[in-house]
């Protein structure tokens, strides 16, 4: 059974950080190509902020770009958020997701608050 479980959400000030982690288990780390989005309050739509492959390449959206730094430790099969120079607008359930490089699998985990204050 595949899982995702995300940890690390919070309550913060604006211009402070947080490092959301995302354990993954039931699934061949290095198949699977890794996301992180986030659905702030009142909107219906996912933000995709940011994607890592098992290579290590990353790529991001434009309104974290130089905040956000997204890594993984495949002998862990974990992936990491860091997100500095937090703003409100910032503020949202943060979401990791893998996708299959091949057959199409996807998963997504519970998803995990990230509240930023002004």
């Amino acid at each position: 059974q595949v899982q995702l479980v995300e940890s690390g959400g919070g309550l913060v000030q604006a211009g402070g950080s947080l490092r959301l982690s995302c354990a993954a288990s039931g699934l061949t780390f290095s198949s699977y190509g890794m996301g992180w989005f986030r659905q702030a309050p009142g909107k219906q739509q996912r933000e995709l902020v940011a994607a890592l492959t098992s290579g290590g390449s990353t790529s991001y959206a434009d309104s974290v770009k130089g905040r956000f730094t997204a890594s993984g430790d495949n002998a862990k099969n974990t992936v990491y958020l860091q997100m500095n120079n937090l703003k409100p607008e910032d503020t949202a359930v943060y979401y990791c997701a893998a996708s299959e490089k091949t057959g199409g699998r996807y998963y997504e985990g519970q998803g995990t608050q990230v509240t930023v204050s002004p």
